[in-house]
This record gives structure tokens, sequence and C-alpha cells, in this order.
């Protein structure tokens, strides 16, 4: 079996770099092999088992599968994330939003809420990184949490499962900090998703209706006005189509201190507001 062989069987789907990127990456997470192991053609070593797995994984990766979901595993801020169908895999644009959060503003964080956390990779996370803090999570999926729960184990960090439904839910508790990544993705926007986001990820944690592409930042946002501590931030990643909406929004709701900020491709990715 030939590193050359299995690229080249992904460029119906992937240009020539992301090809190679993928089978260079499946082979060092999933068998150990290091680019230079796979130049020293290594790959050859491989058990008969270890074959018949790889070759399983390359035609998954065939129908458009992401590599992620393949692999079992995502990498996000320096950690290895379990992943699965039934989470999103973590984007390097909401690795962002974790180190903008653990940058802090200048006052103590005690406690976190992390709404919709999917693998758990927010939560999990800031946890890691502010110790200090006690990390809550929620999400309504409970396969989501299942996946989250192992993360966190596997990881060594304290965080706090629950099953919620954020447009169903009563104030209970007092947090420093609210963070979402909730669905923010139009259904009238699927037709220039790429293939194997639309097919693979979980709509249910992508989509949000056309009438309404507000409704979790909105929901979220009015609970946050009661959860949250004095002077306590709400963080949000967002569709940068709908900025300058949510922010308005945010603005007529007496949130204060509205700021966004560009993510690494220039869009303008997140938002934090301070509740006085």
């Amino acid at each position: 079996m030939k590193y050359e062989t299995l690229w080249h069987r992904l460029t119906g789907i992937y240009d020539t770099d992301e090809a190679k990127a993928i089978v260079r990456w499946l082979l060092d997470v999933r068998f150990g092999l290091s680019l230079t192991d796979i130049v020293c053609g290594k790959i050859d070593e491989l058990s008969e088992t270890e074959c018949d797995v790889l070759e399983r994984m390359m035609q998954r990766l065939e129908t458009g599968e992401p590599v992620q979901y393949v692999a079992g595993v995502a990498e996000f801020c320096g950690h290895r994330f379990q992943v699965e169908p039934g989470v999103l895999i973590p984007r390097p644009e909401t690795a962002e939003l974790c180190q903008w959060i653990s940058q802090g503003d200048g006052l103590p964080v005690t406690s976190v809420l992390d709404i919709g956390t999917g693998s758990g990779c927010i939560a999990i996370t800031l946890a890691l990184e502010m110790p200090e803090a006690k990390v809550t999570a929620w999400d309504i999926s409970e396969e989501a949490l299942s996946i989250a729960q192992k993360n966190a184990e596997v990881l060594g960090a304290d965080v706090t499962f629950e099953q919620r439904d954020i447009l169903n839910i009563s104030t209970d508790s007092c947090f420093d900090v609210i963070v979402s990544n909730p669905p923010y993705v139009c259904q009238k926007e699927a037709a220039t998703m790429e293939k194997h986001v639309l097919e693979h990820e979980p709509h249910q944690a992508l989509f949000v209706p056309d009438d309404n592409p507000l409704l979790f930042y909105r929901a979220i946002a009015q609970y946050a006005k009661e959860a949250l501590k004095p002077n306590g931030l709400l963080y949000f990643e967002l569709n940068p189509l709908y900025a300058n909406d949510l922010s308005e929004m945010l603005s007529v709701m007496s949130w204060h201190d509205i700021t966004l900020k560009q993510d690494q491709f220039g869009k303008q990715r997140f938002l934090k507001a301070k509740k006085i």
C-alpha cells in the first residue's frame, strides 16, 4: 500500500494538497506514522489487520466523509477531542474564541457556562486554561453530552454537563461568563456549503430557520440577562452575515460594551457584550 496511491484516491473530491494532507493526518493519528515514516515507506510495515482498517477508512473518505469522523478525533487547542457524526467538528475559528475568553477582561472569572457544547471543545478548553473557574456545559443532545463527557474524562477537565434546551429554560444560576457557538447557518445557505459538511455533520447543530436567523442568540441573550452576575460577559461565535443585526439586537436589549471581533480569515466571527 503506497502513500501516493492512497492520496490519489481522494483527488476526485479534494485538490492534490488537501488530499495529501488528509492521508498524512490519518496515518499519523490512527497509525502513528510520521511524515518521515511515510517517506521511508513504513506504510508497507503495517500489519494485515491495520491494512484492513486503513482500507475501510479510505473507503469512507472516498464518500466525502470528513477525516475527523473517519479517524474519530479532531485537533483543537492543542488537544485531541473524540468526535462522531452526532457532534460538529471543532473549527479553528472557535479556538480563537476560547483564546479571547481565556485572556480575560480584567475581572476574576469563577464560573462559566457553555451553551450548546457539542463535543465539549469550548467548555473543556476553558476548564483546562482557567482551572480556578467552575465550568458548566449544556446541550440538548444526549449523544453530544456523552461524547463531551468522555472528552472531559480523557483530557482531565472538570466540567459539569447537563441536558438543557435553551429555548425552554428558567434562570437558576449566576455566572461570570456565558459563551455559545449556537446553530447559525440559514437553510438558504445550504446550497453554497461544502458537500462533506452538509451530508455528514448534524443539521440540528448547524441550521436555523431562514426567517429567524437570531433565534438562539435572542434566547441566550435573554437568559444571560438574568443568569449573569453584574459585569458578567456574554460571548458568541456568529454568522458574519448577521453580525450587525446581532449587535443591534443586543443593544436594544440593553447590553453594554458590545464588541465585534474578526477571525483569522478577516470575517466578523465573534461578539462580546457586558451586563451592567
